[in-house]
């Protein structure tokens, strides 16, 4: 299988998927694979996902992933962004790789890690992803305990809590309650393709600024 592997080609925007794989062979494809990659992949019960994402996904990820980062320092809260970590737990046969994520309640129980594993550890607080031209593994995330779950798609911020097992849609994410980003960020991240992200940036924290003081 590994042979095959690297034989594949798999252009941006593009994904395939292979049955059967056992967790044994997930690893190893892992291995092979290497962390210097831009693919991303997704393991549910024996079937794996391998996606080589767009420039248009990649842009979104970053893009919003800063939003989050001046949110949460404005907000002077301490978390630790792990970007697209291999997130897996043998035991549930799940394994996933978000655009990005946060530990914000847990972070110090992983600060200074540089190994987790999802049977000790807890998952992260917060992920991202960006639906281009793939789909959010909601199942995963929901199996792995990801209290909180963003998904960007057709220019429309979804935020999802985990709640008894599943996610349901709300209007205000449990870490910044104050704040309508369902609204916000999506204003944002268009300002970005038309007045650069520097200005973007600090009109982004003027904005978060007034909303503190009202």
């Amino acid at each position: 299988m590994l042979l095959e592997l690297k034989r594949l080609e798999i252009s941006p925007g593009e994904r395939i998927l292979l049955k059967d794989v056992t967790w044994d062979e997930f690893e190893q494809i892992l291995e092979e694979l290497g962390e210097h990659r831009a693919s991303k992949i997704a393991y549910h019960y024996n079937t794996l996902e391998i996606m080589n994402p767009l420039p248009e996904h990649e842009s979104n990820k970053e893009t919003i992933s800063d939003l989050i980062k001046i949110l949460l320092e404005a907000l002077d809260i301490e978390f630790y962004p792990l970007g697209s970590t291999t997130f897996k737990n043998k035991l549930m046969q799940q394994g996933i790789e978000p655009d990005n994520c946060f530990y914000i309640e847990n972070e110090a129980k992983i600060r200074g890690k540089d190994r987790l594993d999802l049977t000790i550890d807890p998952p992260p607080d917060l992920a991202l992803e960006i639906d281009v031209t793939s789909r959010t593994h909601r199942e995963i995330y929901s199996l792995l305990g990801v209290p909180e779950l963003w998904r960007f798609e057709n220019e429309e911020l979804q935020i999802n809590v985990l709640e008894n097992g599943n996610y349901r849609e709300v209007e205000y994410s449990p870490h910044f309650p104050n704040f309508p980003l369902k609204k916000v960020i999506p204003k944002y991240l268009n300002q970005v393709k038309t007045v650069g992200r520097n200005k973007t940036m600090k009109a982004f924290r003027k904005w978060i600024n007034e909303q503190l003081q009202s």
